[in-house]
């Protein structure tokens, strides 16, 4: 029997290849972008202006040669100009305001140290691809727990406290005159930290199952000067010790977990009895084609390789993905035992959920 070629369209074939090269160049200037915000290549150029590259190596202690081929890479991709008639490069102010701000809500440094920092498991995820084990986040390389605070904490710092909180029923009233907060899956305490310093009467306690990371969230406290409102202890989603919590959050960590119904319920037990669950989420929709979008895009590629094997290396191994989306969460929240589920607040990168008992 004669097996049909199909027929390639010529133009559709470019167009597609064109894009794959665009892919290449992002695949590699990650890396760049990583070495320019160790190395303060973008925090020396915001507020020099036009500026050479052995001025910019000057600047920053580097070698000229290389700072030279990086900023030509910086200039091929538009993440800064270039004046051929004097040769000199500049760091506009709205890539500025991404790329040297860690204060701004649009900063992405942190982005790309965790997209870096992930990758290099790639070969144990191949493994886990093969056997279906999982891969836990703790196996990953430091820069993924690091690069995953300076990722969410822009977000976190632009919404969390002006907005997010303030749209809970009734919490922030309890908040200002002095409540009993978990963070649960606290990673280095960023959340923690931000609800600490906006709310000096309450008490916050960040639960993390990753004993690195709660040493670290620690020093971060101790260094803002919050050792006191905010305490940091080891203690898995489904086994934190206390209760009668006035208010506990979740931020970017149920779709993590292996039996987040488990820890769902655990929260319902430890809750006060008007207390609220706040469930911070990756944007999604309900179905998979909905999140077919960049942002959806980086979601299902971090899930790969960072979500999905780290709920599939615990018990239960529920794997709801980043992309969960709004009825799979409402699911483990009735299924844990509350009544009342809503969508508080929404950002392109994150929804908001609060859930009552």
């Amino acid at each position: 029997m004669a097996v049909q070629t199909p027929v390639i369209d010529i133009d559709k074939l470019n167009a597609f290849m064109g894009q794959v090269v665009g892919e290449l160049g992002a695949t590699v200037n990650a890396g760049l972008i990583v070495l320019g915000d160790r190395l303060g290549l973008y925090k020396a150029m915001a507020p020099a202006g036009p500026i050479t590259s052995a001025e910019l190596a000057e600047k920053t202690g580097t070698a000229e040669r290389y700072v030279r081929e990086w900023l030509n890479a910086q200039a091929a991709g538009g993440f800064v100009t270039y004046d051929p008639a004097t040769q000199r490069y500049e760091l506009p102010p709205e890539q500025a305001l991404a790329l040297a701000n860690e204060d701004s809500p649009a900063f992405v440094c942190g982005a790309f140290e965790l997209a870096t920092a992930t990758l290099k498991s790639g070969s144990q995820i191949e493994m886990a691809f093969r056997s279906g084990a999982g891969f836990g986040w703790h196996q990953h390389d430091p820069g993924v727990a690091t690069g995953c605070e300076r990722f969410f904490r822009p977000g976190y710092n632009a919404n969390l406290v002006s907005s997010w909180l303030p749209a809970l029923d009734g919490v922030e009233a309890k908040l200002q005159v002095g409540a009993k907060v978990a963070d649960v899956g606290c990673g280095l305490g960023a959340s923690t930290r931000l609800m600490a310093q906006a709310y000096p009467r309450s008490r916050f306690t960040g639960y993390d199952y990753h004993p690195e990371s709660i040493e670290l969230a620690r020093q971060k406290a101790k260094a803002a000067g919050l050792q006191e409102s905010a305490q940091f202890e080891v203690g898995a989603a489904a086994a934190f010790p206390g209760g009668g919590y006035d208010l506990i959050t979740m931020f970017d960590c149920l779709h993590d977990m292996g039996d987040p119904v488990g820890a769902a319920r655990h929260v319902r037990q430890a809750l006060a009895p008007d207390g609220t669950w706040m469930i911070v989420e990756p944007a999604a929709g309900d179905r998979a084609e909905q999140n077919f979008n960049p942002v959806g895009r980086a979601y299902y590629a971090f899930s790969n390789f960072l979500c999905t094997p780290s709920s599939l290396s615990q018990d239960v191994g529920l794997a709801l993905g980043a992309q969960a989306g709004e009825s799979r969460i409402r699911d483990v929240a009735i299924a844990g035992g509350f009544t009342r589920f809503r969508r508080i607040a929404e950002t392109p990168f994150n929804i908001v959920y609060e859930a009552r008992p």
